[in-house]
């Protein structure tokens, strides 16, 4: 199949297949005489995997080891495990993270109680008198 029948069957598009062909997380597909890439059934299976994982928020290195350790199927999963594990505790960090944005959104917005000049709006007062905070490194697997 050519690469636009590919990118149909994975409800992708043809730039994501080539960006995954370069980043060597699809092998390279064999070429026609006409130089026409030609796919198998084994890019599809490849290419709806790692969009699986892309929609779990995984970064393409934890996709590059989920991708390793299916190569290698005849290891155990601990990697698998460990990998998944890992990135329950990313997305744990970030939902607290969104927590607490949230606890602030919140009591910026209770400072305002209506329809008030914006130089007396008690969101805009809030955020003018902030502390600023230091910046903090990101915890996550996103940096």
């Amino acid at each position: 199949m050519r690469i636009g029948e590919l990118a149909k069957a994975a409800s992708c598009t043809t730039d994501t297949i080539r960006f995954y062909e370069r980043e060597g997380l699809l092998p390279p597909p064999e070429r026609t005489d006409a130089n026409y890439r030609t796919y198998s059934r084994e890019h599809i299976e490849r290419l709806r995997f790692i969009r699986h994982c892309r929609a779990l928020d995984m970064t393409q290195d934890e996709v590059r080891t989920l991708l390793a350790a299916t190569d290698e199927s005849a290891n155990g999963c601990g990697t698998v495990n460990a990998l998944v594990d890992e990135h329950i505790a990313h997305v744990e960090e970030r939902i607290a993270e969104l927590v607490y944005l949230r606890e602030q959104l919140s009591a910026l917005r209770a400072r305002c109680g209506g329809e008030s000049a914006v130089d007396e709006c008690g969101i805009m007062q809030g955020l003018a008198s902030m502390e600023t905070a230091p910046a903090k490194t990101r915890g996550t697997h996103l940096g």
